[in-house]
């Protein structure tokens, strides 16, 4: 177990002077703290865009084509992370101005299906349905039914989200009434498939590498992180968010990936700016141990999902933070993480 000492997860530092780049998008966005994603956007377009476009073209053969594919791989791997947060984090708090709506598509619509994503269906799915149901049964991504130590009960959830996840979510939305959602989900993901069915027509070879495998690989990464965010749950609060989500900090992804690891404070306040995450878990650790929530160091919500599929309770021991001394012992901690990754019956606890 681990003392919590500091954090060095990012926080906001204003900047006495921006950029030229920052100066020029500055009047458009809603917040100074949003300009990272301005830069990761402009990186997105330059670097990846155009690789995939030109792998589509007859430019590119044999090993040449192969060569150009491999950096476009190292390219989508690098900043799928990153793109998937920067998607997350707009979606709750939009990155242009009012008057400048038009611009806030450009980042499900255009950038989506090079980072595996297809439009509007993350925004949907999160803020539509995962953040109402709170992964509850009626949660679309809810682990609660699953025993989440068991690679089994993981491949069957990740096998049901790739292939009928998307239909569940239109399902539930129709059922729901929510006809707009409805549709979004529908038209982004009808207008993917008929891309990826032209494309096959103009270059197969491409379209697998650059459209489908990505998006495969996106998801099952979304589903393990979504995993490990919501593996140890109170079966007697399971809607409690301080018992069924989990916060990972002084972690190299939290600076990669906007603070993405403070899962419990984005479920308590989802409007939250991803820059004051660190100071709000700072102030309130008292809350935090009172919950009994589970907090991790030096860990990712994939290194989690890892351990607990290789059932490595004693390493996620000895990344866990002992806020207000709750434990003695690496033992009572362990005991405590099995307890939390039990199953739980659908009609158990469900409020």
């Amino acid at each position: 177990m681990r003392v919590l000492n500091t954090l060095t997860d990012p926080v906001f530092q204003a900047k006495p002077a921006h950029n030229f780049i920052g100066q020029f998008f500055l009047p458009y966005i809603r917040d100074e703290r949003d300009l990272p994603f301005i830069y990761l956007c402009l990186k997105l377009t330059f670097l990846v865009i155009p690789i995939a476009v030109i792998l589509f073209t007859p430019l590119q053969t044999g090993w040449n084509w192969w060569i150009l594919a491999g950096v476009y791989a190292l390219f989508v791997l690098y900043f799928s992370g990153p793109y998937t947060l920067m998607l997350h984090n707009t979606s709750h708090r939009r990155l242009f101005k009012n008057e400048y709506n038009f611009a806030n598509h450009y980042i499900p619509w255009v950038l989506a299906p090079f980072m595996g994503q297809t439009p509007e269906t993350y925004f949907s799915h999160h803020v539509g349905m995962h953040h109402l149901e709170n992964n509850l049964h009626d949660d679309k991504s809810s682990t609660m039914k699953y025993q989440r130590d068991s690679f089994k009960d993981f491949a069957i959830y990740a096998f049901s989200f790739l292939f009928f996840g998307v239909a569940e979510l239109a399902l539930y939305f129709k059922r729901k009434n929510l006809k707009k959602l409805f549709k979004m989900v529908v038209r982004g993901e009808t207008l993917y498939i008929l891309l990826v069915i032209i494309l096959c027509f103009v270059n197969l070879q491409a379209t697998l590498y650059v459209l489908i495998t990505p998006l495969i690989i996106v998801r099952f990464s979304m589903m393990a992180g979504n995993w490990g965010q919501h593996a140890f749950i109170d079966p007697e609060t399971p809607a409690n968010n301080y018992r069924n989500s989990i916060t990972c900090i002084n972690h190299f992804y939290n600076r990669h990936c906007f603070n993405d690891g403070y899962h419990i404070g984005h479920h308590l306040t989802p409007n939250m700016h991803w820059t004051d995450m660190p100071v709000d878990f700072q102030e309130n650790q008292e809350l935090y141990a009172k919950e009994n929530a589970i907090v991790f160091e030096g860990i990712d919500f994939n290194g989690v999902w890892l351990n607990l599929m290789l059932k490595r309770y004693d390493k996620l021991a000895k990344h866990f933070v002992n806020i207000g001394n709750r434990f003695k012992s690496d033992e009572e901690i362990i005991q405590m993480l099995k307890y939390r990754t039990a199953r739980i019956p659908v009609g158990l606890n469900d409020k």
